[in-house]
């Protein structure tokens, strides 16, 4: 517990600023971000085996996502026509790899670069609409694992998907719901004028987000079960890795990008 309250602090005395500045300093970290994301992915999955032209790939397709390419070249093309690009460069590589690398696994660093770009190009959205809009997302994750976690080991009694995550139960995520739900209230009360519904409409949205952040959770878990590993990342001492820490936001974005909060 000391190990992780001590990094929690060493995070927040660094993102805080880059999150209160905006600008070019939330593009460059979501950049950093999304990169150790990806290699996350691939430590996870290959355990150190060789794989480097296709995570560096996987990097820059990811990367085509999130920096801001139209802003400093307009005459690009569109942002997702660059990734397809990339996409492209994978699909022919199985013409040169056809021995280890074939159509059936060019769905990982897809998927991978989807994923983790995605999030973090909607993460970066979410603050150049505004700093509210982005602390929003933030207060109902965080409020959402708080309440989760307490009212859960308070009394919570049924398994919520004991498959791949046995500690979480139901009555800790519907207190996280709650929660969320509770600080959302609040600081809507304060914040609406930011948001384009009204309080009621964004209290529903936030028990929406609250769920998709819940899943980002578990979803992040099933993938670890998977590859059979205890955290995606050790960069962030007794909290695992960037994966870890951002399993529910890069649920929670993109979606909130789909509904037209940013």
């Amino acid at each position: 517990m000391k190990t992780r309250v001590i990094t929690a602090i060493i995070a927040l005395i660094i993102f805080i600023p880059i999150i209160v500045y905006g600008s070019w300093l939330i593009d460059l970290a979501a950049c950093i971000l999304g990169i150790i994301g990806v290699h996350e992915f691939y430590q996870m999955k290959y355990r150190g085996t060789q794989r480097k032209m296709q995570e560096i790939i996987a990097i820059l397709a990811m990367l085509s996502l999130v920096l801001p390419i139209d802003t400093f070249i307009p005459q690009l093309p569109n942002q997702f026509i660059i990734y397809y690009v990339f996409v492209m460069i994978l699909m022919a590589m199985t013409v040169f790899e056809q021995h280890t690398f074939t159509i059936d696994n060019i769905g990982f660093p897809v998927f991978v670069s989807l994923y983790v770009g995605l999030g973090f190009s909607t993460f970066v959205q979410a603050r150049d609409t505004s700093l509210v809009v982005l602390l929003f997302a933030l207060f109902i994750v965080w409020a959402t694992d708080i309440g989760a976690y307490m009212i859960g080991r308070k009394i919570g009694k049924h398994k919520l998907a004991p498959t791949v995550s046995p500690n979480k139960t139901i009555e800790g995520s519907i207190g996280g719901v709650i929660c969320a739900f509770i600080v959302a209230a609040i600081y809507l009360w304060k914040f609406n004028v930011y948001f384009p519904y009204s309080i009621a409409a964004m209290l529903i949205l936030t028990v929406i987000f609250s769920i998709a952040g819940q899943f980002g959770d578990l979803v992040e878990s099933a993938y670890k079960r998977h590859y059979g590993v205890k955290d995606s990342g050790n960069i962030l001492p007794g909290h695992g890795g960037i994966l870890d820490r951002f399993d529910s936001l890069l649920f929670v974005f993109p979606l909130m990008s789909l509904v037209g909060l940013f």
